[in-house]
């Protein structure tokens, strides 16, 4: 399995084990797919970036981004921040358990931004994702 897939698999596994985030968002619709969410609310998990961390000549260890998005049909924006949150702390919640072969070294929420979509009806959420990963003998 290629690095940035198993660390999706890995905080989509910690989403859908968090209380504090299935209370607010079902397990059923925290999904990756590429299209406007359908269910209202929704945690779509997004775009990755995978960059060479530049500290071994074995190449071992890259920083991998991760993109989260929220989707919420509210006027407000209460609802959108309550689940980012849950989110931040599920992430922050301890060691990341990966697929054999990598190694969590840092895990981070490095950010959260949340926006009225343009749509008038729907708030958005992002909340950034950096992980250090060890890749490791198996």
């Amino acid at each position: 399995m290629s690095m940035d897939l198993a660390t999706q698999k890995a905080l989509r596994n910690r989403l859908i084990a968090s209380p504090e985030v299935t209370a607010l968002v079902p397990a059923t619709a925290i999904l990756d797919r590429n299209q406007r969410p359908a269910p209202s609310p929704s945690i779509i998990l997004g775009e990755t970036q995978l960059v060479d961390e530049g500290t071994s000549f074995q190449r071992t260890h890259t920083r991998v981004y991760h993109t989260i998005h929220v989707w919420k049909q509210e006027t407000s924006l209460e609802g959108v921040k309550r689940i980012c949150g849950a989110i931040r702390r599920a992430v922050m919640s301890g060691r990341m358990n990966l697929d054999a072969g990598y190694h969590c070294a840092d895990l981070r929420a490095s950010g959260v931004r949340v926006m009225r979509d343009p749509d008038g009806e729907t708030s958005h959420g992002v909340v950034s994702v950096e992980m250090l990963i060890a890749e490791v003998q198996a």
